[in-house]
């Protein structure tokens, strides 16, 4: 299995490609990591070192690696945090570049725009290119519940309106999305929930919630389900797994009492997770 991978990169801690990237390989993908921007450290510390890249940069990267043969055999196209319009730009045409030597191949798209604590944290102009033009090409998307209900203009909060919104979203273009984090009153008290609506039906999985906000866990949560998905076609599959590695991971890093993802040392979670969550369908 291939994917190719644009995100952001950073040398101390674990998000973007520096989050997703070990686990796929781990789980034997053989991954091309694009970085869009290629920094000290996240940018949740305030403070941060190293360059942002342009569109053309990813460009001339995605161009030297169609010339060495790279973009045929693709199974996914992965994105995650873009840092503008030409960022965004640069992510599609790598998208239409491999659907041509790749023509199964998916493309994946975290569409990062914030969250219900803190509400959108990119600018205008990303929120526009997301919504707009990097949704409708996407063939999977793994928004948490705040993101989908702004790329709908909806404010989903059970599961009836998540469901709904999920609808909304896949008819703009996606077959498949995953609501990465489903926070709803009829859910028993101390859990989190995942959602997987494709065209065959949709599922949904529940896991304690640890008391942990580790930056970096929706990249590898969205490389997950990708890969799972994309090897069994079975999106019950797919989500139950991706649950399992991702709590295990977190479980790890509370553990750990340090504010980075231990994705290393948790590495046997993407293998073989110690954990087993079920998946029910509900609809």
């Amino acid at each position: 299995m291939r994917i190719l991978s644009i995100q952001s990169a950073v040398a101390y801690g674990h998000v973007g490609n520096s989050a997703a990237v070990f686990p796929l390989q781990r789980l034997g993908v053989e991954v091309m990591p694009v970085h869009t921007v290629l920094f000290s450290n996240h940018t949740g510390y305030g403070a941060w070192r190293g360059p942002m890249l342009t569109g053309d940069d990813v460009r001339e990267v995605v161009t030297g690696i169609e010339e060495r043969g790279g973009l045929a055999g693709v199974d996914a196209v992965l994105s995650g945090y873009q840092g503008g319009d030409s960022i965004g730009d640069a992510i599609l045409d790598a998208v239409a570049r491999v659907k041509r030597h790749s023509p199964d191949a998916i493309y994946a798209c975290d569409p990062v725009l914030g969250n219900a604590l803190s509400g959108c944290h990119v600018a205008p102009e990303v929120q526009n290119l997301i919504r707009d033009r990097v949704v409708p090409q996407a063939d999977l998307i793994t928004p948490n519940q705040f993101e989908l209900g702004f790329l709908t203009g909806t404010s989903p909060d059970t599961l009836e309106s998540t469901l709904a919104s999920a609808d909304l979203a896949r008819a703009q273009g996606p077959s498949t999305v995953l609501v990465t984090s489903v926070a709803r009153p009829e859910a028993p008290e101390g859990t989190i929930e995942m959602l997987a609506v494709t065209p065959e039906g949709a599922w949904l999985t529940q896991t304690p919630r640890l008391p942990i906000k580790a930056n970096g866990s929706g990249d590898v949560t969205a490389a997950l389900f990708t890969t799972h998905l994309r090897r069994t076609g079975d999106p019950a599959t797919a989500l139950t797994h991706t649950a399992a590695s991702v709590y295990e991971l977190l479980e790890h890093t509370l553990a750990s009492g340090e504010r980075e993802l231990q994705l290393i040392a948790a590495q046997e979670a993407y293998v073989a997770p110690q954990y087993s969550f079920t998946a029910e369908r509900v609809r």
